[in-house]
């Protein structure tokens, strides 16, 4: 007997009021890099209030903006719902796609801003880096630049390079949430 299909709807965001697709499946290392944040934060958070959630949830920011990040902090209970969150997650973090990129750094960081995010990541698997940006009156500010230097590219900076270098990215409202840069983009060299 032949099992039927079943076929899923294509997910789509809507940015300031415009339905876009998703870009196809991504590539391995952005889903190792979700997975290893997923993990980090989750043990983290593991017997505190916040949750972590992962790619798949939708969020409703408000009536012309719906994302689905990749990975996010939610503090506040009263924005999760059965189907969705609706309201600003603590923490967004979302994994660079060349066809997504635009919209990562452009309108969705816009309106996470808008909408009362705390603090917003852009990671690059290529550059094995995590932009951090803080909300600052609803608008995103670039508190610093991670990379995950090899051990070749750490002996070519010079001292000054390596001295504003951090490899620890401190989460802006937990003092003890440190997450290791190496560990963020672990056995991505495996791809």
């Amino acid at each position: 007997m032949e099992q039927a299909v079943r076929l899923d709807p294509v997910p789509v965001e809507m940015i300031d009021g415009k339905v876009c697709m998703m870009s196809p499946r991504p590539f391995i290392a952005h889903n190792i890099i979700i997975a290893n944040l997923t993990t980090i934060f989750g043990t983290y958070l593991k017997g505190k209030p916040c949750m972590v959630f992962s790619d798949g949830v939708d969020v409703h920011l408000d009536e012309k903006n719906t994302f689905i990040p990749d990975v996010m902090i939610v503090c506040n209970h009263d924005i999760i719902k059965p189907n969705a969150l609706y309201g600003a997650p603590d923490l967004v973090v979302e994994v660079l796609s060349p066809s997504t990129a635009m919209h990562d750094r452009g309108p969705k960081m816009k309106a996470y801003a808008r909408a009362g995010v705390r603090e917003y990541w852009i990671v690059a698997a290529g550059t094995r880096s995590v932009e951090v940006y803080l909300n600052q009156g609803g608008r995103f500010e670039l508190d610093h630049v991670y990379t995950d230097f090899t051990e070749l590219e750490w002996q070519s900076l010079d001292a000054d390079e390596q001295a504003a270098a951090r490899r620890y990215i401190k989460v802006s409202f937990y003092d003890d949430l440190l997450v290791d840069i190496k560990e963020v983009f672990d056995k991505i060299h495996i791809v």
